[in-house]
């Protein structure tokens, strides 16, 4: 009896970590999550102020567009969007996963895309893909 009673203290205890485990790691992932959103919606701002500035989005790839909102072009307009601490080596702005996100514009649009936690770039058919994208007030 006191053998059944021991497993059994020691299953629930086994249970009760990797309950904790997984509610504490889902937690991180939305903070991250959070942060993304958070992050895209600065950038949707600095990049719609950008344009009443300029005159235009600012174009190329994402160093580019990095380049643009920290005043680095002729344009010489600095857009207070970007953190140093959000760029990499290259000068890209990265996701809170460590992933250089995308821009596309269209018109008076910006949409924003990260490749997600699994940090690999997926389309929608894909059943476990979870890239996130902001587009100017819109979220999936």
């Amino acid at each position: 009896m006191k053998r059944i009673l021991t497993i059994a203290l020691i299953v629930l205890g086994v249970a009760g970590v990797l309950w904790v485990a997984s509610a504490w790691s889902l937690r991180r992932g939305d903070a991250k999550i959070a942060k993304f959103h958070s992050d895209c919606d600065n950038l949707i701002l600095g990049i719609q102020q950008y344009k009443e500035f300029v005159g235009a989005y600012p174009t190329g790839n994402n160093i580019a567009i990095a380049k643009a909102l920290l005043g680095q072009t002729e344009k010489k307009v600095l857009i207070l969007a970007v953190r140093r601490s959000d760029l990499n080596d290259k000068g890209e702005i990265l996701d809170p996963w460590g992933t250089p996100i995308q821009f596309y514009f269209s018109h008076n649009e910006v949409m924003i895309r990260s490749a997600g936690p699994n940090r690999v770039w997926e389309d929608s058919a894909t059943a476990t893909a979870d890239d996130l994208y902001r587009c100017a007030g819109k979220e999936k």
